[in-house]
């Protein structure tokens, strides 16, 4: 199909084509259902769709199973009859083959694809904060070091970078004269932002922050062929530590809003962007942070971008972002729960409603692989809820193998650009050459110090040895004193012992 997406066939017979059209299809969209649903797959054959149509795409890989796109199915597969027994059944036989998609392995660890990095800077005070959990106040006192490198013209690149900063910062003189420049910065404060930092290490995070940091123009780029690549994020690991996985989708979310022109509605997306997990992106968020999300959601549309939440729930997330998602997938949900009861009834007053079946009753019977489905039309309206049937991968389903996976990352355009850090000289090098003369500085004007004492002892000692010479006039002086007491004693004692002359 030249201008739409092949999702699977609904109706009553399920042989209606349900598509996604691409001129619609940066409207974003939702793909929800409970654990074993067929989520999973319903992304896979997706983000075939949208690589065939030469649209990038970047998806985040939490279970390892989206590594299959980068490998062709087989027909000696063991569900090779189930596939073409439902192609088939959808009206989608003589367009099924199996066939590979162009790939690009990213692995924020670098141990499962390309190392993905972003500099400090770049990541900001805000995402950071939310990223280390600090407070309002510990928020403002990182906001006052970025201002103060900026200033001094400190490159914040990596953590130690970051952590040098603090230390500084720390300084009695350093600290008086940066709390009258832009705001109290307290010692606890400092302290506390420094111990958060030492937990992102143990997280990972610093293989995360550093360079070559990640260009945002390497995720939209297109094979010899024209397809569109589809960039996978390994998050097998990273999904972890949640707090760094949902911030640095979100940075990478808003890179591209602040970097990307506005186009309106192309006839196609610059780029797709998938978030697996997407309740982590909101789980404990800070108001401020939940309106920069909504904002982002909102806008980033004009800059061709659709964004598509992966979640259990619709519930998962804000109603202000669930109003922006134009494209809806829903697969199975349970209702044991009085709480999961309201889950499926929000979920099906979502859609628009088909007089053909009782949506809130269908959710709870789709058997894995169907789902309902409702796309948005020509003119932006959504199109009547269908129980559909989604269409078979072409590409493997499940994880290749780990020779594989290197025999496709040795083989990436990226290879050569991202593989080695680079450690250039930042805010950590200038400090502590900073501090180096300081202590040489120091260590010089002690010498001279010292040296001044000692002149000045020398000098003492000099005057002391001087005024100890006598003058012949002092000594005539003394010479007689000492005589004329000698008789005067005498005569005295004479006469106290009755010797002395009458």
């Amino acid at each position: 199909m030249a201008n739409a997406i092949y999702v699977g066939g609904g109706g009553p017979e399920q042989n209606e084509a349900q598509t996604l059209l691409l001129n619609r299809a940066n409207r974003h969209g939702i793909i929800a259902g409970a654990t074993g649903t067929g989520k999973t797959v319903t992304l896979q054959i997706l983000a075939e769709g949208f690589s065939n149509q030469g649209v990038p795409v970047f998806c985040a890989d939490v279970k390892g199973d989206l590594s299959g796109l980068a490998k062709s199915g087989t027909e000696d597969f063991k569900l090779h009859d189930a596939f073409m027994s439902r192609a088939t059944k959808i009206g989608f036989a003589e367009d099924y083959s199996y066939h590979d998609t162009p790939v690009v392995f990213w692995d924020v660890f670098g141990k499962k694809g390309h190392p993905v990095r972003a500099t400090i800077s770049e990541m900001g005070p805000t995402l950071l904060s939310r990223l280390m959990d600090l407070t309002e106040t510990q928020e403002g006192v990182l906001t006052v070091a970025f201002e103060y490198a900026d200033d001094e013209g400190l490159l914040l690149l990596d953590l130690k970078d970051l952590q040098k900063l603090l230390i500084h910062l720390g300084q009695k003189e350093v600290r008086d004269d940066v709390s009258l420049r832009y705001g109290n910065v307290a010692t606890a404060s400092l302290s506390a932002i420094q111990r958060s930092l030492l937990g992102l290490e143990r997280d990972g995070a610093e293989e995360f922050f550093g360079e070559p940091a990640l260009d945002l123009m390497d995720l939209m780029r297109t094979s010899r062929d024209g397809r569109g690549i589809v960039n996978i994020l390994d998050s097998t690991r990273l999904i972890n530590s949640p707090k760094l996985y949902s911030t640095f989708l979100l940075w990478l979310l808003s890179e591209l809003f602040e970097r990307l022109p506005e186009v309106g509605d192309p006839d196609k997306p610059k780029l797709v962007f998938f978030f697996d997990e997407a309740h982590l992106l909101f789980n404990d968020a800070p108001k401020a942070l939940l309106a920069k999300i909504e904002q982002v959601v909102r806008l980033i549309r004009s800059k061709g971008v659709g964004v598509y939440f992966v979640t259990q729930n619709p519930r998962d997330l804000p109603d202000s972002v669930l109003a922006q998602l134009g494209n809806r997938i829903q697969h199975a949900l349970r209702a044991y729960t009085p709480t999961e009861r309201k889950g499926v009834k929000a979920a099906s007053d979502s859609f628009r409603p088909n007089p053909d079946f009782d949506t809130e009753e269908v959710i709870t019977q789709l058997g894995t692989g169907e789902a309902l489905v409702s796309t948005l039309d020509e003119k932006s309206a959504p199109h009547v809820v269908q129980r559909t049937l989604i269409r078979p991968p072409s590409s493997r389903l499940g994880p290749i193998t780990d020779k594989e996976r290197a025999e496709i990352m040795a083989d990436s355009p990226v290879a050569a650009t991202y593989d080695e850090a680079i450690d250039r000289e930042s805010a950590y090098e200038i400090l502590m050459e900073k501090e180096e003369q300081a202590a040489k500085e120091a260590e010089r004007l002690a010498k001279e110090e010292e040296k001044a004492k000692r002149e000045i002892e020398k000098k003492k000692s000099r005057t002391k040895s001087r005024s100890r010479r006598q003058t012949p006039a002092e000594a005539a002086v003394k010479t007689a004193t000492r005589t004329f007491a000698r008789d005067f004693t005498r005569y005295v004692l004479r006469g106290i012992l009755g010797s002395r002359k009458r």
